[in-house]
């Protein structure tokens, strides 16, 4: 059988739309069953959310269908091919595209990592997880839409990204908070150094010398 991906995340799924047993669901999602149950009392996994298996492709309706209805059958998930993580790939130019079924959860994700990562800037939020600048504008300003049901969510639990990319994005925008910082600094240090207005003044203004003998000394008319 295929490994799936985010076990947690379709265990949880799994237990809120199907009637498996914790024991299907714990064989599927390769988890143990202690942990299936800890996640059905909500013990385990607080804070994921669901992740469809059929609509990433993973399962397909009719091995839950069949399932459901033999507490003895295991399901077998769909072959599928992992995607592998190049380092030394091109950078894409076009935004992530994203699934229908996964395009609710963005303003969670934006949410998070805005508010977990401010130096991220909005054209890497757009390209980690596929969004538009104006969505990323109206949730750091909230006048987004659904900012009153917004809960910030960690993009790669909700399949949005990975965590290396994730992690990537992070170590770019803190390098280049870092150069910003320190070139800021040295523009604060060179003003410092600059002589005060005042001192300026004194040594450009002349200085005239008076002495007892010209204080006193009748003026000479002009023959």
């Amino acid at each position: 059988m295929t490994k799936i991906l985010m076990p947690k995340a379709t265990a949880v799924w799994l237990i809120d739309n199907t009637a498996l047993t914790f024991e299907q669901i714990s064989v599927f999602c390769e988890l143990h069953l202690l942990e299936v149950k800890g996640i059905a009392d909500g013990d385990v996994a607080a804070g994921i959310r669901g992740a469809d298996p059929i609509a990433n492709g993973q399962l397909a309706r009719s091995e839950i269908e069949r399932a459901e209805s033999d507490d003895s059958y295991n399901m077998k998930s769909e072959k599928f091919e992992q995607p592998v993580i190049n380092s030394a790939r091109k950078k894409r130019k076009a935004p992530r595209y994203t699934p229908l079924s996964r395009r609710q959860d963005r303003p969670d994700a934006i949410a998070w990592i805005v508010r977990n990562h401010p130096e991220i800037s909005d054209p890497q939020i757009s390209k980690l997880i596929g969004t538009t600048k104006p969505t990323i504008k109206a949730i750091r300003d909230r006048t987004h839409w659904k900012s009153a049901t917004i809960t910030p969510v960690d993009p790669v639990s909700l399949g949005l990204c990975s965590q290396i990319e994730l992690d990537q994005v992070v170590s770019i925008a803190a390098e280049r908070k870092a150069k910003h910082e320190a070139k800021h600094g040295k523009v604060e240090e060179a003003d410092d150094k600059l002589a005060p207005v005042t001192d300026i003044a004194e040594e450009e203004a002349p200085v005239t010398e008076h002495t007892l003998e010209s204080l006193f000394k009748p003026s000479t008319p002009n023959s």
